[in-house]
């Protein structure tokens, strides 16, 4: 390659796409890091306190049963009832489907408050496909490092609450992709076409 100004500016956007390739693979090995997630041992005696209750529960069944329960991540406590949602519209068919939930608290919170918020609706459904996506969706968002801890999670939790409000349905699932693409692109982080949230 010439040592001229062309080669120069190659050579340092390879080595730029190198490190982002690195940068990536880093986080694929590392898995779900980003946000701190509760203590094993501690869910671990949480879903052992789900025994008694009959599966599948909803969470209004939980709440009620444990929601003073306190679960400790790093960054602060939370009880049950802060992560599960106090209404019949989603049910958890295991206990380990709540472990799963309650682990990762911001995602939790996120869907706590869309799950409350549809469930203000009449006769909205907020089926189990179209509730995946959201919690993929803010999982997705949790992820990634070059956003501020869950800032993005808590702005989509937001959007889609607000949408739920203003035009009383729940937005689709790609309309909150969309939105957390927007949210991702908007602090400096390019979605990729490949991701999840690049719809």
């Amino acid at each position: 390659m010439a040592d001229d100004k062309d080669g120069r500016e190659k050579q340092a956007a390879d080595e730029d796409r190198r490190q982002r390739e690195r940068d990536v693979e880093s986080e694929l090995e590392r898995g779900d890091e980003a946000e701190p997630p509760i203590d094993s041992d501690e869910v671990d005696e949480f879903e052992a306190a789900l025994e008694p209750l009959t599966f599948p529960a909803t969470g209004r069944e939980i709440v009620a049963a444990v929601g003073d329960r306190e679960l400790a991540s790093p960054a602060r406590v939370y009880t049950v009832a802060d992560l599960l949602p106090d209404a019949d519209l989603e049910a958890f068919d295991t206990p380990a489907t709540v472990r799963e939930r309650v682990r990762r608290p911001a995602v939790a919170a996120a869907m706590k408050r869309v799950v409350e918020a549809a469930a203000t609706l009449e006769n909205e459904e907020f089926g189990r496909s179209q509730h995946e996506a959201f919690e993929r969706t803010f999982r997705a968002l949790s992820d990634i490092d070059e956003l501020d801890d869950e800032e993005g999670v808590e702005a989509m939790a937001d959007w889609a609450v607000d949408r739920i409000a203003e035009k009383e349905t729940v937005p689709g699932s790609r309309d909150l992709r969309r939105q957390a693409a927007k949210y991702c692109r908007k602090h400096g982080y390019e979605v990729r076409d490949d991701e999840w949230l690049g719809v």
